[in-house]
């Protein structure tokens, strides 16, 4: 750790922080939901992320000792605390992606870190380069079979799963956290094509938008 330079790179406040939804809203108005819409839209904004890489061992128990939530072994799964607040979720054989509340993204760096010592790992900050939209529904599915290659069948895509695919002409990583609930973390730059995208697809099933 002596060779490491740390900088504290985070505001003094938030004011004035906008979401990567914001210029979206501000720009186009909301559609009438309907009387029964079969799809709900909205973002999570604000929230930590980091990218996590190093070797499975030593960072599931480091995540463990700091997070209390196991690293997800297998291939294209996540894990999360019992709030579905924290998750950690695979994105390679020695890359692991965790989402924190926004604002504890700068603690959890520094114990991870500490914990992890002398270890061979890497933690990047991108909380700031990508957001999450979450789709949810009776018809949930029946959007994401309309906007994504990968099959979303329960069978093949059960509670507990994420993968990152391919989005229309994006890429997103889709998680399902929980049996009528979808993710989509995606880049900042990707995140009002996405939007758009969901609405025009969820428009015939009748869809309400959550603004943060």
């Amino acid at each position: 750790m002596s060779n490491i330079k740390e900088f504290d790179c985070r505001p003094v406040s938030q004011e004035g922080a906008e979401s990567p939804m914001a210029w979206t809203h501000q720009h186009h108005e909301s559609r009438p939901a309907g009387p029964n819409p079969g799809v709900r839209i909205a973002e999570k904004a604000f929230l930590g992320h980091l990218i996590l890489r190093g070797g499975a061992i030593v960072l599931d128990e480091a995540v463990r000792d700091v997070l209390g939530i196991a690293l997800p072994g297998r291939p294209n799964t996540m894990t999360q605390n019992d709030a579905g607040t924290h998750s950690v979720q695979w994105l390679g054989p020695d890359e692991w992606l965790v989402i924190v509340p926004g604002g504890e993204e700068f603690e959890l760096e520094a114990k991870l870190r500490k914990a992890l010592g002398d270890a061979h790992f890497s933690i990047v900050n991108v909380s700031g380069g990508q957001t999450v939209l979450t789709l949810s529904g009776t018809n949930a599915r029946e959007v994401l079979m309309k906007s994504v290659v990968y099959d979303v069948h329960p069978s093949a895509f059960p509670v507990g799963k994420g993968v990152t695919t391919v989005f229309a002409k994006a890429t997103a990583i889709i998680r399902r956290p929980a049996e009528d609930h979808w993710e989509l973390v995606v880049r900042r730059s990707f995140a009002d094509y996405t939007y758009r995208w969901l609405l025009d697809a969820a428009a015939e099933y009748g869809v309400t938008q959550e603004r943060a």
